[in-house]
Formats: C-alpha cells, sequence, structure tokens
C-alpha cells in the first residue's frame, strides 16, 4: 500500500497539544495503516490505498475529532525524497543562512500568487517554487523573520505550512530509502 506524508498546520496552537498517539488513533480511525508521527506531531506517516481527497479528508476529520481547523498537506513519500533532494540554492548561500523551508501549498500557484511571491524576495529572502512546494532561504532566523507568515500566505493567495528543509531530509532518509 502506498506511503504517504501529511504535514499538518496549526495542530499545536493556541495552547493546544494534541499528543502523537492521539493524533495516531484519529489517523487510524480515519482508516490509514501503518501511522507513525515524526519528529512532532505536525508529520504524519501513514499508508493509504489512494491519494484522491487525502487533504480535504483528513482536515476534516481532524476538525471534527478536535474541534478546530487543522490543514493537511499530502505528499507521497517519493514526493518528499525529490523535495529532500532538491537544492535550488547554491550551497555557499545556504551555509550562510540560518533558516531554510520547504513550504507545502494545496495547489500550484497562479502567475498573479507567483508575481506576488517573487516581490517579497530580497537579497536576503529568496524563493524558489516547483509544482505545490516552494523553498525559501533566508538570512533572518524562524524566530524573527522578515516576512511574516500572513504575509506569506497572502502573496501565496492560499495557505501554506512550511518545514525546515533538514526535517524534510531525515523523513526522505527514514522512509524514502
Amino acid at each position: 500500500m502506498p506511503r504517504y506524508v501529511a504535514f499538518l498546520r496549526a495542530i499545536n496552537v493556541g495552547g493546544r497539544i494534541v499528543k502523537m498517539d492521539a493524533l495516531k488513533k484519529h489517523f487510524e480511525v480515519m482508516g490509514f495503516s501503518e501511522v507513525e508521527s515524526f519528529i512532532a506531531s505536525g508529520n504524519v506517516v501513514f499508508s493509504s490505498k489512494g491519494v484522491r481527497g487525502l487533504d480535504g479528508k483528513i482536515a476534516a476529520a481532524l476538525r471534527r475529532a478536535l474541534g478546530y481547523e487543522v490543514r493537511a498537506f499530502v505528499r507521497t513519500v517519493a514526493e518528499v525524497a525529490d523535495a529532500a533532494a532538491r537544492a535550488p540554492f547554491a550551497e555557499k548561500d545556504v551555509a550562510a543562512c540560518p533558516t531554510y523551508l520547504v513550504g507545502f501549498l494545496a495547489k500550484e500557484l497562479d502567475v498573479d500568487a507567483g508575481r506576488r511571491l517573487s516581490a517579497l524576495a530580497t537579497a536576503e529572502d529568496r524563493f524558489h517554487v516547483r509544482g505545490r512546494d516552494f523553498w525559501w532561504l533566508s538570512r533572518h532566523g524562524q524566530n524573527d523573520p522578515a516576512i511574516s507568515g500572513r504575509a506569506l500566505e497572502k502573496a501565496l493567495g492560499q495557505p501554506t505550512t512550511l518545514r525546515n528543509v533538514n526535517t524534510i531530509r531525515r523523513l526522505a532518509e527514514r522512509y524514502c530509502a
């Protein structure tokens, strides 16, 4: 059965905490198997018969179970491996920046959203978009970003969730070998 990774946005926010074992049970109730939480509860690896509509199915089920919105961005393990292997920025630039993230989207950016994201780019904050994923290299720390999450989502025209590139690489090493 194919393996997937659900990247969850806002699962543990505003003082709400969902323990990994509870999240695993929610995924099993949805009918998924081989469920594991990776590093934190915002990354769930699971098996499913098909990918069609998984983002919406997971988001709706978690909303019912938890009582608040949690967006899900589902990728196959092969897509995670591809994201981990992609190197859109020069290594010297990556070494000079404390923040290197992968952003996941529900759909590809349209031309206008691509322009808005490009308008956010500076010498200190650079972006690379490919399909439903984007990479953000920043000279600013994650705790002190020059671009807020709200500004980023406004430019994208849709919600996103971000993960450190090292987390994506560790996922790929573990599940995509």
